[in-house]
């Protein structure tokens, strides 16, 4: 609406000069006597352009013309009813003493000229009319902004109130978790022990190994789901440390090569020594595990996984590619930060998987203000996960 307001207030001046800069070419006049009838094949009044028949009859201006001293030589009010000549004078003289060659004296527009006499033409044209149009057309405007803003701010109000259950419902459901958590963590601890102390009574039994087993993915489970609901509180509290990130790295690597060993693949790293970063030890190791188990257990049998630290325009940047058996479509690796999302819609317990790695791991960057894709290479093949953390 601003944009429209001043566009609409040039078109009035630049009319308004043009109409002026015709009359002060014809010596206060339009030509041909008031008839503006140009012929078919010649372009009249260059000047301006938006002139039509009528338009001489409906134009209001006055025009003075002063000698070299600022003397009032003579004085033309025959085309205005609003101003008498001692009015004129008054103008003329004003415009004069200024000295500027155009612009605005209330609401009359003038130019200054110089005539083939030496004398100092000053046209005046009324535009009243079109101010008032400009006016009345910038108070619409900023009534229908403001109309517009109420509603606008009428429309964030009612939403909040809309999604406010939806939220409530979320936190609880966060909340829950937590506590769910917390909660299982004893019980689940207990059996574990009195599981061990039947194993030390009666020895070994495919039973108890079982129970120990299953209670053990359940515990590691429970724990992925507090640490999610931690991180992914409004705002986490992590102590936020400089950290020798190249390091880091390296020494989380270390114990994945020898597990990529044991499978048949290969864990190859590429780290950019002295790459530093403000973040917490405890979830930045825990993100670089994630990332390079989920790569190990789900790289193509006999294949090379890659893992990257580098600097990517002055920032830390860390990825991890696996080839993968088959293919990683798009839609896969949209969904992959996903809660409980999996690639392999079996839902094949064997890799010790539940789906939450890589929602952890997005948890964990979007904590430290940084950024989490994952994408596929050009055919498919490959799964890339990149990590750009600020600089």
């Amino acid at each position: 609406m601003t944009a429209i307001n001043l566009l609409n207030y040039f078109k009035i001046i630049s009319d308004a000069d043009s109409t002026l800069t015709l009359l002060a070419e014809n010596d206060g006049a339009f030509p041909g006597g008031g008839r503006i009838q140009p012929p078919p094949d010649e372009d009249f009044a260059p000047h301006a352009p938006h002139l039509s028949p009528e338009f001489p009859y409906e134009t209001r201006y006055f025009f003075a013309v002063l000698d070299a001293d600022g003397t009032v030589a003579s004085v033309n009010t025959g085309k205005i009813a609003a101003v008498d000549t001692s009015e004129a004078i008054e103008y003329a003289q004003c415009v004069w003493q200024q000295g500027k060659t155009q612009g605005f004296l209330g609401s009359y527009r003038f130019l200054r000229s110089e005539t083939t006499a030496g004398q100092t033409l000053i046209l005046f044209l009324d535009c009243r009319r079109s101010l008032d149009t400009a006016r009345t057309l910038l108070l619409s405007c900023l009534g229908v902004s403001t109309v517009g803003s109420l509603l606008v701010l009428l429309l964030i109000f009612l939403s909040g109130r809309i999604v406010r259950p939806f939220r409530i419902s979320y936190e609880k459901q966060k909340q829950f978790i937590t506590d769910a958590g917390h909660e299982l963590k004893t019980p689940l601890t207990i059996i574990n022990a009195d599981a061990e102390l039947l194993a030390m009574d009666i020895g070994e039994n495919e039973w108890l190994t079982d129970i120990q087993h299953q209670t053990s993915r359940l515990a590691n489970l429970t724990g992925d789901l507090i640490l999610l609901s931690r991180m992914e509180e409004a705002q986490p509290q992590l102590q936020l440390l400089e950290l020798p990130l190249s390091d880091l790295v390296e020494e989380t690597t270390l114990p994945f090569q020898a597990v990529a060993r044991t499978q048949g693949k290969t864990l190859d790293c590429h780290i950019e020594p002295l790459v530093s970063l403000c973040g917490e030890e405890k979830s930045l190791r825990k993100l670089v595990s994630i990332l390079l188990d989920n790569a190990v257990k789900y790289a193509a049998p006999h294949s090379t996984i890659t893992c990257t630290l580098d600097r990517y325009k002055g920032a830390p940047r860390l990825t991890v590619r696996n080839p993968v058996e088959g293919s990683v479509t798009r839609e896969q690796t949209a969904r992959l930060f996903d809660r409980f999302y999996r690639t392999d819609q079996s839902r094949n317990s064997q890799t010790g998987g539940y789906g939450l790695g890589l929602s952890i791991a997005a948890a964990i960057v979007s904590a430290h203000k940084g950024r989490i894709t994952a994408s596929a290479t050009n055919d498919g093949a490959a799964l890339v996960i990149t990590v750009t953390f600020p600089a």
